[in-house]
């Protein structure tokens, strides 16, 4: 029997991680097929994909035979280049991997069961409100069978099937925990994409997968007996918002200075067990000397009085959620914190550098889709432009070096997309010279809106509380076209049919674009609204958007009409109302 059956080396350990990324990689446009939403721009896949890419090409360039160093030149890799809500939670489970085994050599079949745990444990302690049927479930159920099985084997290709079975088994249980899964008639394409990592990893140890080999014969080595394609989904829940109990968001971070008060040794456990009793949401993320915190208390003072008895306190933020009166605590994006890796280990390239000079007080990061989208942003102040949005979502890495270039003390990033938020937030946490805070914007009309809410005068807290809570004063709607048959409730949706989506949700699906385009400014107008404002794609024509600026002006005489060339791909037209 060879080693790699009965423990993994690094040498093993890139093996079984280019084997699971290539499986992926052969399956991308499988998974980004598996949206509760027919529309075009489901990337669940892509995302993965190019977050394990960076992991991959990382792992290359840093190839060890140990295990631990290994694993974590991956999770660095999968960090920077984690793109999106599924490629942060992946980075987020292999960062705990490698935590797990950071100081061996080689891993037997009970420590790679505990790494497997350790990983979601530093997800699930990150994501604030982990929703079941997602990714997260399929790895929580994964590695607790893992642990159970280690006690009977030895052997990891043995353990690796095991953890593999168990994953695919949840999948298929995501409907039953979802019910906007179970609604479509799918899964979860996260936790798809993760099975699809698992599949290539017990490959490589069973000697059945070549990453080399064309993508077919990959596809037909690894795909397991009687497995069918799941068109799954990524289905971010939105919870309903709750009501704030306690009015201040507070974060920090604590530089641990060990013996600072006698009595007081830090243990992250307990730290979080006593935090618990100031308020809710809590996130407490501790990494070697550095300890990061965020809950919601009605006394900030009272939980930075308990922290310092640990060390130092730093980068301080208090926000009081009943001025703003904002919705900060979303599932699927706006209130999930992630925590850095050792500033020591991030290298700027030269030319990347802010040059030495008088920092402005403010600048603005802003995700743009289409030149002319891009050039409303520069027009309001934006100082960096990344390109990205519904097909294709900016790396943290991205993000970082965005922020960097931008030569301001506070610098705000606008995501503007709901799957990017949690890029944008660990980016944050990775630049350390400045003050980076992430305005929540999901759609390009709030974050249009919230730079219009930006006074310059104002302090960044203050900014920060107007921008979030414009955010809240937009309705936002887009015009694609259904790339299946679909049935969303209760409407039933055609290949080639148009779809008018209010703030997430389909409220019209027509053969007809003119017709699809009224209905949607109809929900969208229902409540009322002083100004309109359209941004025409690069499919959108010019008699076509003068008949929705007819109809509007018909219907709706009261309200003000603005019309833009945004240029953005695959959406003919995003309408906002205020």
């Amino acid at each position: 029997m060879s080693k790699r059956f009965n423990f993994l080396d690094g040498a093993d350990f890139i093996h079984m991680m280019r084997s699971g990324a290539a499986r992926l990689q052969s399956n991308v446009s499988t998974v980004n097929a598996l949206n509760v939403f027919p529309v075009p721009d489901g990337d669940t896949g892509t995302n993965m994909n190019l977050t394990m890419s960076s992991g991959i090409e990382e792992l290359q360039r840093r190839k060890s035979d140990q295990v631990g160093k290994s694993a974590e030149a991956l999770s660095k890799g999968l960090l920077m280049g984690a793109r999106g809500n599924s490629g942060v939670i992946l980075s987020q489970l292999f960062r705990g991997f490698g935590k797990s085994v950071h100081d061996l050599d080689t891993v037997n079949a009970q420590q790679f069961a505990q790494a497997l745990q350790q990983g979601v444990d530093t997800a699930y302690q990150a994501v604030v409100k982990p929703v079941e049927g997602t990714v997260l479930t399929v790895a929580r159920e994964a590695a607790k069978h893992a642990l159970s099985y280690a006690r009977r084997t030895d052997d990891l290709a043995d353990l690796m099937r095991e953890v593999l079975n168990k994953a695919e088994e949840t999948l298929n249980r995501t409907p039953d925990m979802l019910p906007v899964l179970k609604q479509v008639g799918v899964v979860d394409a996260g936790g798809k994409g993760l099975v699809l990592i698992y599949e290539g990893m017990l490959a490589a140890l069973t000697g059945d997968f070549d990453y080399d080999a064309e993508p077919e014969a990959r596809d037909k080595a690894v795909q397991p007996a009687g497995q069918s394609l799941h068109e799954a989904a990524n289905a971010q829940s939105k919870l309903a918002t709750e009501d704030i109990e306690f009015g201040y968001c507070t974060e920090f971070m604590v530089n641990l200075v060990p013996g600072k008060v006698p009595g007081y040794q830090f243990e992250e456990s307990k730290f979080r067990r006593d935090l618990e009793k100031f308020g809710d949401s809590l996130l407490v993320v501790a990494d070697d000397d550095l300890v990061k915190i965020h809950i919601h208390a009605e006394y900030p003072g009272e939980v930075m009085n308990y922290a310092m008895n640990y060390g130092d306190l730093t980068r301080i933020k208090i926000e009081n959620m009943r001025e703003q009166h904002s919705h900060l605590l979303h599932a699927d994006e706006s209130d999930t914190t992630y925590a850095s890796p050792k500033a020591e280990e991030e290298e700027r390239p030269a030319e990347e550098e802010v040059e030495a000079e008088e920092l402005r007080p403010y600048g603005f990061v802003a995700v743009s889709v289409g030149q002319g989208i891009s050039d409303i942003f520069e027009s309001l102040g934006a100082d960096e432009i990344i390109a990205g949005g519904q097909t294709m979502n900016p790396s943290t890495e991205d993000i970082v070096q965005a922020i960097r270039k931008v030569p301001a003390e506070t610098v705000f990033i606008l995501p503007n997309n709901s799957n990017i938020v949690m890029a944008a937030q660990q980016a944050r946490d990775l630049v350390e010279d400045k003050q980076v805070v992430v305005i929540p914007s999901k759609t390009i009309p709030q974050g249009m809106a919230a730079m219009l809410a930006f006074q310059e005068r104002a302090d960044a807290d203050s900014n920060a509380a107007a921008m979030e809570d414009a955010l809240s004063r937009v309705r936002s709607g887009q015009v694609t076209h259904a790339v299946r048959n679909s049935s969303i409730d209760g409407m039933e949706i055609n290949e080639g049919d148009f779809l008018g989506i209010l703030d997430g949700r389909i409220v019209s699906s027509k053969p007809d674009l003119l017709e699809t385009c009224k209905q949607l400014l109809d929900e969208m107008l229902s409540e009322d609204g002083e100004i309109v404002t359209l941004l025409a794609g690069e499919e959108a024509t010019d008699d076509l958007t003068s008949a929705i600026q007819a109809y509007l002006e018909e219907a709706y005489p009261e309200v003000e009409i603005e019309i833009h060339s945004g240029g953005q791909p695959l959406y003919f037209y995003l309408f906002s109302v205020e």
